[in-house]
C-alpha cells in the first residue's frame, strides 16, 4: 500500500503569465496525482485573507479542504492542506505559531490512511537563514510534545542550499534529497522540500513538470510515494 502526497506554493494562483486562473492550478492538482496536498500562498495577502483558490472550485473536482479557519480563507497564514478520495478519513486538525519577524505559521492535518496514521505538517518558513533555523527548531519542539504518530512535513521551506543545514536541526526527520523546483521555467532552487519522520519511507519523489506547471506558479510541485517503514 502506498500514498502519494504533494507540495505545492501556488503563487496566489497568479501565473508567470500574470494571469489569476485557480482552475489552472487545479488542473496541475489533477495530474499530479496525490491523494494529499499541502499548499502555500492559498490565500490572498491582506487581511481579511480570502481563499485565493475559491472553496467552489476544489468542491467541483472532490477536493476536500481541512478546516484550519479564518471567514473565507482556504488556510491560515497562506498554509492549506486538502484531500480526496474514499479511502483517507480526517481525525484532527490545528496550527503551530512560528517565531520570527515575519507572520509565519504552520498548519497540521492528521489522516487514517491506507498506510495507516499519518500527520502531515505544512509550513512556509522565511526569508532569512537566522528564521528558517528558528522556525525549524521550534517544529521540531513542537512535535516531540504531540501524541506519537508517523509524521511528515512538506511546503516552500525558502532554502536554497542543497547542503544538511536543515536535516541537523530536525534530527527525528529525514529530509529527501532536495529537487529543484524554483523558478518553474527553469528550476535551479530545492526551496521546495518534504521530511519524513519514524515509520515512514518514501518509495519515490519527484517534481513535477508537466504543463501547464510551467506557468501556472513560480513554483514547480514537488511529490512523494509514501509507504509504512517497519523499521
Amino acid at each position: 500500500m502506498q500514498l502519494r502526497l504533494a507540495s505545492y506554493n501556488i503563487q496566489k494562483c497568479v501565473g508567470l503569465d500574470l494571469r489569476r486562473l485557480p482552475r489552472r492550478i487545479v488542473q496541475v492538482l489533477e495530474s499530479i496525482g496525490a491523494e494529499i496536498v499541502v499548499l502555500q500562498e492559498a490565500d490572498r495577502r491582506l487581511p481579511p485573507r480570502p481563499a485565493a483558490l475559491p472553496h467552489f472550485v476544489l468542491d467541483e473536482t472532490g477536493w476536500n479542504i481541512v478546516d484550519l479557519g479564518g471567514a473565507g480563507s482556504l488556510g491560515w497564514h497562506g498554509n492549506a492542506i486538502i484531500w480526496k478520495g474514499d479511502a483517507l478519513r480526517l481525525t484532527g486538525q490545528g496550527h503551530i505559531a512560528l517565531p520570527g519577524l515575519e507572520p509565519r505559521g504552520a498548519v497540521r492535518a492528521e489522516f487514517e490512511t491506507p498506510i495507516g496514521p499519518l500527520r502531515v505538517i505544512g509550513a512556509h518558513l522565511g526569508l532569512t537563514g537566522r528564521a528558517r533555523r528558528e522556525q525549524v527548531l521550534h517544529l521540531a519542539r513542537e512535535c516531540e510534545e504531540m501524541s506519537e504518530m508517523p509524521t511528515l512535513w512538506a511546503g516552500d521551506f525558502n532554502e536554497w542550499s542543497r547542503g544538511p543545514i536543515l536535516d541537523h536541526l530536525a534530527p527525528a526527520m529525514s529530509f529527501l534529497p532536495p529537487l529543484a523546483s524554483f523558478p518553474a521555467p527553469r528550476p535551479m532552487g530545492p526551496l521546495d522540500r518534504i521530511a519524513l519522520g519514524r515509520g515512514l519511507k518514501a518509495t519515490g519523489h519527484g517534481v513535477h513538470a508537466d504543463r501547464p506547471a510551467h506557468i501556472a506558479s513560480d513554483h514547480l510541485p514537488i511529490w512523494v510515494d509514501l509507504a509504512q517503514d517497519a523499521g
